[in-house]
């Protein structure tokens, strides 16, 4: 007996499905994108990958609201993995452009939680404290990215200064009383 929280696993038909899709994906034009998403999910009711995608091709054609029910729905289907990342990243993201910043920055602090490795993510973090009037943290959380991900001499040289910069700010930002 299956567990019915746990998703059937994407089989090598749909997922060679959705490399398909992708592989004809206009950006200038997604009403084809997501009008073969949607028969993908007719094919696969409920499956937490299609819906992730169905919901990606909304936001990519900008029907961010349209976008969103499909990132949730993916999500309580028991998304995992690399998807749920990437879905947290886009879900925190549309959010932000929704002008959602609060809500925003729930989704991305929880995919930093989940994904802390994630250079995407923490970008992506950044910009929802950028619009959420954070700057003083989104600079400090670029400077720790720069910090951590560009390891090349020029950097590393200053390598502690930035780290401090990006502590300092950091903390300027935590301490700074809400709203």
């Amino acid at each position: 007996m299956t567990d019915p929280l746990t998703p059937e696993p994407l089989t090598p038909e749909p997922e060679s499905a959705i490399r398909q899709i992708f592989d004809r994906r206009d950006r200038d034009d997604m009403q084809p994108t997501i009008d073969a998403f949607l028969a993908l999910l007719a094919a696969h009711p409920g499956h937490p990958e299609v819906l992730y995608e169905v919901g990606g091709s909304y936001d990519t054609a900008g029907e961010e609201q349209t976008a969103l029910g499909y990132y949730e729905a993916a999500m309580a289907a028991g998304l995992s993995g690399e998807s749920l990342r990437k879905c947290l990243m886009q879900y925190g993201s549309t959010l932000r452009i929704l002008g959602r910043y609060d809500e925003s920055l729930v989704a991305l602090d929880r995919a930093r939680a989940e994904y802390p490795d994630s250079a995407s993510v923490r970008a992506f973090h950044a910009l929802a404290l950028h619009a959420a009037g954070r700057s003083d943290g989104a600079v400090g959380e670029l400077l720790e990215l720069v910090a951590d991900g560009m390891r090349i001499p020029d950097v590393q040289r200053y390598e502690a200064a930035l780290r401090g910069n990006a502590a300092y700010l950091t903390q300027l930002d935590e301490e700074r009383p809400a709203g």
